[in-house]
């Protein structure tokens, strides 16, 4: 397992996930730190940041959704889908750098259920996670929470990529240059101060004083619910803008690499054994199925150890299978079944024209010949049959 940290920054459009990762790439470099960047959104125009590997390098979103007749997040999706077919080629890459930096920074795209909830975004997630100590950076746009009921909204989202992605996870409240997250920390500490400020929501429209209706009961429900979820955060307050907090957010990154080390990564470990031995079991199970539908059976118990028949005992006693008898079974059941109706097509032996085959209208010495013939080739197998049924019995004896 390489120590180096690697960060994934995901939120909502607008959060100032970009913005973020600037100011977290400069401050990094500030301290002789440099990072290594990664851009994982293929639709953004321009990026302030120096990039070490950039998914717009290798694959172009208005491209795909020329190609594939696709919309902006469509468009994401299948992008996202084409880079992680090459993944293990970007892990190799990160890993061979892994001395030269001492954190891996990650920024997705704007539009976040394309990347969370796709296959490609678990994909991306699960290899940088089997490599490297992994933490997710849930950024959220701290003026746009000062409302109850969008803050519990931004904390379920939270609480559903931590139980989606199983790895240690940091909320930042940016954008404190425009308004403190001190009443955030507040209401995720006292359960009772959310409680009143959810009563003075001018949103609620005094639904919430009386107790009736879906929202209060909705809200205050989730209220209690996160309760123990907030208990496991680290929440850390900054400033993409002025640059405020990113020390409390590097410290909190190395607070989450030791988590990780000490608990994620046992229970990862665990898990990869479980999935690997139902995998094995699956195999098994289908391996099973496979042998039932051919009719091959375990008969080893009626052989002897040594391998040898003795005195009268032959195959059909010790129910062998062998592979004439497979051929016939299958032979039996290889034939498409037909309608009544349906006449079979013929095939001839002989010449086409009809005058070829042997029937009553044939000369009545051709057809005693073709007797013959018949007779001699049936004599001859039986004696044939007859002499290998000898050598066999000679052999065994």
């Amino acid at each position: 397992m390489v120590n180096a940290p690697t960060v994934i920054c995901v939120g909502m459009a607008g959060s100032g996930k970009t913005t973020f990762m600037q100011r977290l790439n400069s401050h990094l470099h500030s301290k002789k730190k440099p990072p290594y960047v990664i851009n994982l959104d293929p639709a953004v125009s321009k990026v302030p940041f120096g990039c070490n590997i950039d998914i717009r390098d290798s694959v172009k979103y208005k491209k795909v959704m020329e190609e594939y007749n696709l919309g902006p997040n469509g468009a994401i999706v299948t992008s996202l889908n084409l880079f992680a077919t090459k993944i293990d080629q970007v892990i190799n890459l990160v890993e061979k750098r892994a001395d030269n930096f001492s954190h891996c920074i990650i920024d997705t795209p704007g539009q976040i259920e394309c990347f969370i909830w796709s296959a490609s975004g678990a994909i991306i997630t699960e290899a940088f996670a089997s490599t490297f100590p992994t933490i997710i950076a849930y950024i959220i746009d701290t003026p746009r929470s000062s409302s109850p009921t969008t803050f519990i909204s931004n904390m379920l989202y939270a609480c559903s990529i931590l139980y989606k992605t199983k790895l240690p996870m940091i909320v930042v409240f940016n954008k404190t240059d425009v308004e403190k997250a001190d009443f955030a920390k507040e209401w995720m500490q006292d359960f009772e101060k959310f409680q009143e400020s959810l009563r003075t929501d001018p949103n609620m429209n005094g639904e919430f004083s009386n107790g009736s209706g879906y929202m209060s009961s909705l809200v205050n429900s989730m209220s209690l619910m996160l309760e123990e979820f907030y208990s496991t955060l680290d929440v850390v307050a900054c400033s993409a803008y002025t640059g405020e907090g990113f020390d409390d957010f590097l410290n909190a990154i190395d607070k989450k690499t030791e988590e990780y080390n000490e608990v994620y990564a046992k229970e990862r470990e665990r898990i990869i054994k479980e999935k690997q031995l139902i995998e094995k079991q699956e195999k098994e199970k289908n391996l099973t199925h496979l042998m039932n539908d051919l009719g091959i059976k375990d008969h080893t118990k009626n052989i002897k150890k040594n391998g040898d028949f003795k005195n009268g005992e032959n195959l059909e006693n010790n129910n062998v299978d062998v592979l004439s008898d497979l051929e016939s079974e299958t032979e039996e059941t290889a034939y498409e079944e037909r309608d009544e109706d349906e006449q079979p097509e013929r095939e001839y032996t002989f010449p086409t024209d009809r005058n070829g085959e042997i029937n009553n209208k044939t000369d009545a010495d051709l057809q005693a010949r073709y007797q013959a013939a018949f007779e001699q080739t049936a004599k001859t197998s039986s004696s044939k049959t007859a002499e290998d049924i000898a050598n066999y019995i000679n052999r065994t004896n």
